[in-house]
């Protein structure tokens, strides 16, 4: 007799499904840019060089796209453009003016219309922007928009750009003062220079030591430091810079009985609110007040109130969750990944490690490099690869002195062995910021005078704001800011994007360009704390070993009570006039 086996069905707890990896999120994301280049056709703009006049009252200047010259990617018209090229010929005069040699031109007509292509033009300095100021689009046969769609597989040199190269073409792009390259290795030098300075037990002792003469005092920790990352953000754009400042704010954090996301947002996202809220910072309001032809710090009074109050209620909501949280760590969605933190600082307080003259000169040392840091960027204007030599400096420094004090027994290889664990616990966080980067380039990039489907959204956007009311028309242009900000995180990018178009458009809408530059600085600040495309975010996510679908479940929240802030200061705005 055959027994009957009693069949059970194991119901699925959705409650407990495996969050996806970041790199998962964002080949996912890459997929649906891809395909969203076979739905919008690709546009441009030409673009103009503008004087403003930046914090300090020096002139700058910015390249900026001009509105009124929007339009798709066509092929030439061989014909008109031929036709037009075989009169210019012969005008030696206009020629000279457009730097244009005659031979050379006469060079390309000799080889007949058929043969005649934009990129042969380009050589003899005829480029599209040229022609198009010459001839308006007569010079495009419009009877079909292109489309920039990248292909499958592919490189430059091999059948143009394919998609799934979108990672080597991310971490390669950009240059040492930006991202992808220049964040990406700023990132391991970093991971390598704290790599240094963890290894030498400094910041373990360092944090004991502070936290065992301070019981009692740990709720005011969190908005004493979240004022000071967010006066950060306000004053000198503080972003990047606060990646290595996350290395020693994560542990400490931890430390206090809070969580790795307490620790983020009490840094970084400070930092964005600062930004977002900011009445000076350089690389945001100033530049984007210059392109709007808004004199440079005006609306100052209105700003600062405003800092302050969006930076008190951020800090109290943090509170709130980081008290709940120090009641009860199991609530924390990174609970787990943050044994890796107590397990050390455990272990640090089981040895109980004496603070050593030795961790004191360390931790001197480091403090020294973090002023030469801020005095650095606030008046001598250093970024990427001076900050990136900085932390090499104070690395190596912490490395010798923990040799010569022989703390935990540290010898010479002992210091490379530390720097190059260091850099590899952040490696894959420099390939996310390539990827994020891929995003970019997979919509056909972001410069206003190439082909891209980005520019044409952009334009689209700003043409279904003409003639709605002022209230509505100030309130979308926030919206639009913030969600252009989920592509394009530069903030001074983004301004030279974005600005041209919406400061006439607030003039069409009847609100004040001021109004404008507010919308454009609340969307750019607050949304930087939650793309996924933020080079700066992702950074310090590696440093506290937070998956971002695990931050933007914490930060989805957040951003929502930013958002009714936001909206908050651009109703008040309208309703006093601001200008």
């Amino acid at each position: 007799m055959r027994k009957e086996k009693k069949m059970t069905t194991k119901k699925r707890d959705l409650t407990k499904m495996k969050t996806p990896h970041t790199y998962v999120i964002i080949f996912a994301v890459v997929v649906l840019a891809w395909i969203l280049t076979f739905l919008v056709p690709a546009g441009k703009f030409s673009t103009e060089d503008v004087e403003y006049q930046d914090a300090n009252g020096d002139t700058k200047t910015r390249t900026v796209l001009k509105q009124e010259t929007f339009r798709y990617d066509y092929n030439l018209d061989k014909d008109f453009v031929y036709q037009q090229l075989e009169e210019l010929a012969q005008e030696p005069a206009e020629l000279e003016k457009l730097d244009v040699d005659q031979e050379q031109l006469e060079a390309v007509l000799a080889e007949g219309e058929d043969k005649l292509d934009q990129g042969q033009l380009d050589g003899v300095n005829l480029t599209d922007d040229t022609l198009y100021e010459l001839y308006g689009d007569k010079i495009y046969d419009k009877s079909e928009k292109l489309h920039k769609t990248a292909k499958i597989w592919g490189t430059d040199d091999f059948g143009g750009f394919g998609f799934l190269n979108f990672i080597f073409e991310g971490l390669v792009s950009g240059d040492k003062y930006g991202s992808a390259v220049g964040i990406a290795a700023l990132i391991l030098v970093v991971g390598g220079a704290f790599g240094i300075i963890m290894r030498t037990g400094a910041i373990d002792a360092g944090i004991y030591a502070f936290i065992s003469k301070t019981k009692g005092l740990e709720r005011l920790a969190i908005p004493l430091l979240f004022f000071a990352f967010s006066f950060g953000g306000a004053t000198f754009g503080m972003a990047e810079e606060v990646i290595p400042f996350s290395m020693v704010m994560v542990p400490f954090v931890i430390a206090l009985g809070y969580d790795s996301i307490v620790a983020v947002t009490v840094t970084y996202v400070a930092s964005q609110v600062g930004n977002a809220a900011s009445w000076m910072s350089p690389f945001s309001v100033a530049v984007a007040q210059g392109i709007a032809g808004v004199p440079v710090l005006s609306g100052a009074s209105f700003r600062l109130v405003m800092w302050f109050v969006i930076t008190a209620l951020s800090a109290t909501y943090l509170s709130i969750y980081a008290e709940r949280i120090r009641k009860n760590p199991l609530r924390s969605e990174v609970y787990e990944s943050d044994d890796y933190f107590r397990n050390h600082i455990q272990k640090t307080a089981e040895e109980n490690k004496p603070f050593l003259l030795g961790h004191k000169l360390i931790l001197l040392e480091m403090l020294a490099v973090l002023i030469w840091i801020v005095w650095g960027v606030t008046q001598k204007g250093y970024y990427i690869p001076e900050i990136a030599s900085q932390f090499f400096v104070m690395g190596l420094a912490a490395g010798i002195l923990a040799v010569i004090f022989k703390l935990d027994d540290m010898g010479i290889n002992d210091i490379a062995k530390a720097f190059q664990s260091g850099a590899a616990d952040l490696a894959g966080t420099a390939i996310v910021v390539g990827m994020a980067k891929g995003i970019l380039l997979v919509l056909g990039g972001s410069e206003p005078n190439m082909p891209s489907a980005l520019n044409t959204i952009l334009h689209s956007i700003g043409g279904l704001l003409n003639g709605v009311p002022a209230m509505i028309g100030a309130w979308v242009m926030y919206i639009f800011q913030s969600l252009f900000n989920l592509v394009v995180t530069s903030n001074s990018g983004q301004a030279a994007l974005t600005m041209p178009i919406m400061a006439p458009l607030a003039d069409l809408v009847g609100v004040s360009r001021q109004i404008a530059v507010l919308a454009y600085q609340l969307g750019a600040g607050f949304v930087d704390a939650f793309t996924p495309v933020s080079a700066s975010l992702i950074g310090v996510l590696g440093v506290a070993r937070i998956e971002w679908a695990k931050w933007a479940k914490f930060q989805i929240k957040m951003q929502g009570f930013f958002f009714i802030l936001g909206s908050i200061f651009i109703f008040i705005a309208i309703a006093i006039g601001l200008q």
